[in-house]
């Protein structure tokens, strides 16, 4: 069965990360909703845990950003 949900994981990795949390939000709206059937309600789920992998890739990522930045820094200080 094709739903609107499902969509190629190669899709979902192209994502950016407000594109990916936006949609996942619609997800949750739609399985808090009801009113679809088990198995409308089972692609919803497995798009939605692809969607939050994709946003945890992303905010990984911009923690590795970050720690980088402040150990560069640090130790820019630390050689003063």
């Amino acid at each position: 069965m094709t739903s609107e949900v499902e969509k190629p994981a190669a899709v979902s990795e192209a994502l950016g990360y407000e594109q990916a949390r936006d949609e996942l939000i619609e997800v949750v709206r739609r399985l808090e909703a009801g009113g679809t059937t088990l198995e409308e309600s089972l692609a919803l789920w497995e798009r939605g845990e692809e969607l939050a992998k994709v946003c945890r890739r992303w905010l990984e990522g911009a923690r590795a950003r970050l720690d980088a930045a402040l150990a560069e820094e640090a130790e820019a200080e630390s050689e003063d």
